[in-house]
């Protein structure tokens, strides 16, 4: 076993290489020190496979690290930067080679309404929610055409196709990720590149994320349970789905979009989406990672 450590202002790697592990997929997950990501990369590693951690929580990253053992690789990134992105994401390269498959899973909320927004929290909002998707995916795409095949996974939002109050930042950032999904997609498959994409748009997961969200009709929009995400994102990956909503009711928004924007905001009064976010709290702060 060889172990080195490479230090930075911005990004920090744990690297064991194994030579039994040159078989297995390389996995790197952003936002993986807790909540989804962490699960994502426990199911992942419970499969053999290698997974770079990428977070900016380095404390809960060499806890997590501890926990799951030699094939959890912690990698501190800022994902608010795009340098520190291109150097962390080169060197995971280097250290392991190319990248089978990358979940876009990090994301903040602020849960503020427009007027009480900083400009801060527009700004970071945005970088960490949609922009970091862009610098992740230019990074590990080059190698995935190269050798053709790879998966990028975008976990985006039920609020990034139908919005509701306190999340206007958040919401528009998922619109974005949604729209990044989409002309991903379709740009790897106009340029005849093999390469997997899928979309992920949850509505509320009990991460603590979102502490204080709240559903008035459970059994039709039921805050989701984040072993019940992860297996229902795992199986979509698997089969290489290209869209996966949850609940199944999310995917009616569609249709919905089609009536009179009275009628609309009406069934969504009368769902409670529009009062979902009332109680928001949240984990301890303004913007909490996802």
């Amino acid at each position: 076993m060889k172990v080195a450590f490479l230090n930075g202002p911005c990004f920090y790697l744990l690297a064991i290489t194994i030579e039994s592990m040159s078989t297995s997929r390389l996995i790197i997950i952003t936002g993986a020190a807790c909540g989804l990501g962490r699960l994502l990369a426990e199911r992942f590693i419970a499969s053999g496979d290698r997974v770079a951690a990428v977070d900016l929580d380095q404390n809960t990253l060499d806890a997590t690290a501890k926990a799951l053992g030699s094939l959890y690789v912690p990698v501190l990134i800022d994902l608010a930067d795009p340098e520190a992105i291109q150097k962390g994401f080169s060197d995971i390269e280097v250290q392991f080679g190319p990248t089978d498959i990358l979940i876009n899973n990090a994301g903040i909320v602020a849960g503020r309404h427009l007027l009480e927004l900083t400009t801060a929290d527009i700004r970071t909002t945005f970088a960490v929610n949609v922009e970091s998707h862009f610098h992740t995916t230019r990074a590990v795409l080059p190698a995935m055409i190269e050798r053709g095949k790879g998966h990028i996974v975008t976990i985006a939002s039920a609020g990034g196709i139908a919005a509701t109050a306190r999340i206007s930042a958040y919401s528009s950032s998922k619109f974005a990720a949604v729209g990044f999904d989409d002309a991903l997609r379709v740009e790897l498959r106009r340029l005849g590149h093999p390469i997997d994409t899928t979309l992920v748009a949850p509505f509320f997961i009990d991460t603590g994320m979102f502490a204080g969200v709240r559903t008035r009709f459970p059994r039709l929009l039921p805050i989701l349970t984040p072993e019940y995400a992860v297996g229902r994102i795992m199986k979509a990956i698997q089969k290489k789905k290209r869209r996966l909503l949850m609940p199944r009711l999310v995917y009616a928004t569609y249709p919905l979009r089609l009536l009179p924007v009275s009628w609309y905001d009406a069934i969504a009064d009368l769902l409670g989406v529009t009062r979902s976010m009332d109680d928001f709290r949240g984990r301890s702060g303004p913007s909490e990672p996802q």
